[in-house]
């Protein structure tokens, strides 16, 4: 054999298996179309994003600013901001409006329809005769109202009493701050109330808070805070995430931190989403709760900085990634018909997707809006009227069933292959129709995929009048 041939030879077992170790290992997640990690050939078929319903708007759903919704078996918990004086908000002053600021309690059992607010008795707010307040002003508590963000903390052993955490607080203003008060507003502040930056507190039951440690656990200057701030325990990355607001060249914008202990944080690095002179208000990032490995985020878009005018995008991230993927470019949720959207940041999504019935999950806008999607229902692989495919790239999995959430037209279908990497059938489906949040694909002349599991494959979709939503092995 020549030196040519054995290059060209060796060449070729190590693309070969490089190819074989570049296929992604989804073992048995369920993987939605939200960024390229699947997405391989699309021919006659399109990516879709997928408009929420709004449901019938009811004035006895509660609202606020920044506000967020835990779900806690059965119980909907909405936390919201408040103000004692509503009229008031800059009028008096920067400093003297976040005085006024309350954090608000809410909770429904039947899936976000009727709300209740509780008599807590933990905080006697005259402003506030039904007893709602969570957070009142403090001497710890200067800012953490206008925007106190809760979460469920689901790390192994976490201590009973410290079930439920939350962060709040921002940044005083400066010369560098877009609304900078020059009357030594700053100094005064910090003499009262010491620091800004993000504090920590914990809570056994989501009612009685309390200050984790007088310091900010994300000291003011390595953020600006003054919108929602989301932090979460991350089973894919075994640490507490913070996605957090940001400013870069006088655009709102997102950044990213982690903390092993929910005390000592790491140094915010940027989060590349933002298009030109695009501001990104807040990020309601969080895990999918039905792939908590895929984050999704629904941040507020302002359209133009002069009117105020919000929607809100879609994007998606996964772990350590420091970059948000946006198939789609466009509003996710429009202002829509009426005046109530088209006013001055009248756009905000609560913190929380949920799901609220079998088959859809809520999202709550500020306003009280109340919209619902399928599960899984973001994105979808589409195909129209004529027949299209989409192959995906390679991957290999575990278990033995595919399991999909798709829908068909009475007319639409869709045929499946198992396929080698290098497009050779290893089996097929039977033809499906339907419309199902989780049907096992049955095959032609195998039962099973177990002897596939564990290999690199793809899969090959033929499709005509139907949209593909989620897959998974079991």
């Amino acid at each position: 054999m020549t030196q040519l041939k054995r290059t060209l030879c060796a060449f070729l077992v190590l693309g070969a298996s490089f190819f074989v170790r570049g296929a992604v290992d989804i073992g048995d997640r369920r993987e939605l179309f939200v960024d390229d990690l699947l997405i391989g050939e699309l021919n006659g078929t399109h990516l879709k994003l997928h408009q929420p319903q709004r449901l019938e708007r009811l004035p006895s759903r509660p609202y606020g600013h920044y506000a967020t919704m835990l779900k806690d078996g059965g119980l909907l918990r909405l936390y919201y901001r408040g103000d004692k004086v509503p009229d008031n908000h800059w009028s008096s002053g920067w400093g003297k409006w976040h005085e006024n600021e309350v954090t608000l309690y809410a909770e429904s059992r039947d899936g976000g329809i009727s709300w209740k607010k509780p008599n807590l008795g933990v905080h006697d707010v005259p402003a506030f005769p039904d007893g709602n307040v969570v957070i009142d002003i403090g001497p710890d508590t200067f800012m953490v109202a206008h925007n106190f963000t809760p979460f469920i903390d689901t790390c192994p052993g976490v201590p009973s009493g410290e079930r439920y955490k939350a962060v709040g607080g921002g940044r005083y203003h400066n010369e560098h701050w877009p609304f900078w008060n020059p009357e030594n507003e700053r100094e005064q502040l910090l003499a009262k109330y010491g620091a800004g930056g993000l504090k920590a507190f914990v809570s056994p039951d989501g009612i009685h808070w309390k200050l984790l440690r007088k310091e900010p656990i994300i000291r003011e200057e390595q953020g600006y805070f003054d919108s929602q701030n989301v932090v979460f325990w991350s089973d894919a990355e075994q640490q507490y995430v913070c996605y957090l607001r940001d400013l870069r060249n006088q655009l709102r914008s997102i950044s990213r931190c982690t903390s092993k202990d929910f005390l000592h944080w790491t140094v915010p690095v940027p989060m590349e989403a933002d298009q030109q002179n695009e501001h990104l208000y807040t990020n309601c990032t969080q895990p999918y709760f039905r792939a908590p490995h895929i984050y999704l985020a629904l941040p507020t878009r302002f359209g133009q900085e002069d009117t105020a005018i919000t929607d809100i995008l879609f994007m998606a991230t996964r772990p350590r990634q420091t970059r948000y993927h946006r198939h789609f470019k466009e509003a996710f949720i429009r202002p829509g018909l009426g005046e109530r959207g088209w006013n001055n940041r009248a756009n905000y999504l609560t913190l929380g997707v949920h799901q609220t019935t079998p088959t859809h999950l809520s999202l709550f806008m500020f306003g009280g809006s109340h919209y619902r999607l399928r599960l899984d229902g973001f994105v979808s692989v589409h195909a129209g009227y004529e027949r299209g495919e989409f192959i995906t790239k390679p991957f290999e999995f575990s278990g033995e069933r595919l399991e999909i959430n798709f829908s068909t037209s009475g007319a639409g279908r869709i045929g499946i292959e198992l396929q080698t990497p290098d497009g050779d059938r290893l089996v097929k489906s039977v033809p499906l129709y339907g419309d199902e949040i989780g049907r096992v694909v049955k095959w032609v002349k195998s039962s099973t995929l177990r002897s596939h599991a564990g290999k690199p494959v793809r899969l090959r979709f033929v499709m005509n009048e139907a949209d593909l939503y989620s897959i998974r092995f079991h």
